[in-house]
């Protein structure tokens, strides 16, 4: 029997999500739906797009930065909710609050039992994937970011997983890949990429999700963008340009509606809805399941997207898709 794999983009547990973290239980940022479909799964991956630590100091690293997010060290218990069992580090909050907090971080991580990829104490730590256990498969995920280079682990400094992906795939990426390809049932590449605020990928991103393909991926799952894409199919399966978001404390764009995200069912090797997309509804600090006008929006926008990218996008449900290649 196929594990079921969920797949989320950027989770945020700073800020004003923090605030709440503190005031209510942490379970209560997600809806109940949510953690019922959640627990249900074999194995949940999201981005972790924030530090969780109490130490640190705001990044001068980055010239300009605006934002910096940092959660309580409570907020494992929201990963913890949703059964996270995996997230990437590799993003550009990682090192928010430097070096001090992302090692702590990494250590209430390793504490709550949760894997992680894509940040570590040097640069061979960081770039290294990390295999997990999912419904009697072993599965390989590896993460890794664009921006910003500053965060860059070095040989004998922590930080994350930076790669230029709009150039040709590196080599550690590839070589990366191809070592989980051959001690894993299945592979997860997850890049944090491309600019924020964009509706659909760019041609640098179909050409280096199809290089992650062939180094190994069987499934790419994207993030960045806090607007979700629509989904590719590859060589291998599918190709998830951006998942969007799915849990923060964000202004609301009212075009391209970064209140609306989705979560990926992804059951390899199934016989049925290989791939499965679920509408989610992103209250200021709190997420549900999409209903209603949310998930009409959703249907319409996600129809489109997936037919510019040669799939189609079947509703199967009020905020449930099944997604196939064209």
């Amino acid at each position: 029997m196929a594990p079921t794999i969920a797949l989320l983009g950027d989770v945020m547990l700073g800020r004003g999500v923090a605030e709440r973290i503190g005031r209510d239980p942490p379970d209560e940022v997600w809806g109940p739906e949510v953690r019922e479909l959640c627990s249900s799964c074999d194995l949940v991956i999201c981005n972790l797009e924030c530090c969780i630590a109490e130490r640190g100091s705001r990044t001068e690293r980055v010239r300009g930065k605006p934002f910096f997010f940092r959660a309580p060290p409570a907020a494992v218990r929201s990963l913890e909710a949703i059964g996270v069992g995996a997230v990437g580090l590799a993003n550009n909050h990682a090192l928010d609050y430097e070096t001090e907090a992302l090692i702590e971080t990494l250590d209430l991580l390793d504490e709550a039992g949760i894997a992680l990829t894509g940040a570590g104490r040097d640069d061979r730590l960081a770039r290294r994937g990390t295999v997990v256990e999912a419904g009697g498969a072993r599965v390989g995920l590896v993460a890794v970011s664009d921006h910003p280079a500053e965060f860059a682990a070095r040989p004998d400094a922590p930080g994350i997983a930076h790669a230029e992906l709009g150039r040709r795939l590196p080599g550690w990426l590839a070589e990366e890949l191809a070592r989980l390809r051959a001690e894993c049932d299945l592979v997860v590449a997850f890049p944090h990429w491309g600019p924020n605020m964009t509706a659909q990928p760019a041609p640098w991103q179909l050409r280096a999700a199809a290089e992650m393909q062939a180094a190994g991926a069987d499934l790419v799952a994207g993030h960045s963008a806090h607007a979700f894409h629509g989904v590719g199919w590859g060589r291998r399966g599918p190709l998830l340009f951006d998942l969007g978001d799915a849990l923060d404390d964000y202004a609301v764009n009212p075009t391209l509606r970064n209140d609306v995200g989705v979560l990926a069912l992804w059951r390899p090797g199934g016989s049925e809805a290989h791939l499965e997309l679920v509408g989610l509804k992103l209250d200021f600090c709190h997420t549900r399941l999409a209903e209603a006008d949310d998930a009409e929006w959703i249907a319409r926008r996600l129809a489109r997207a997936c037919a510019e990218l040669g799939t189609r996008a079947e509703r199967v449900g009020e905020q449930r898709f099944r997604v196939a290649p064209g």
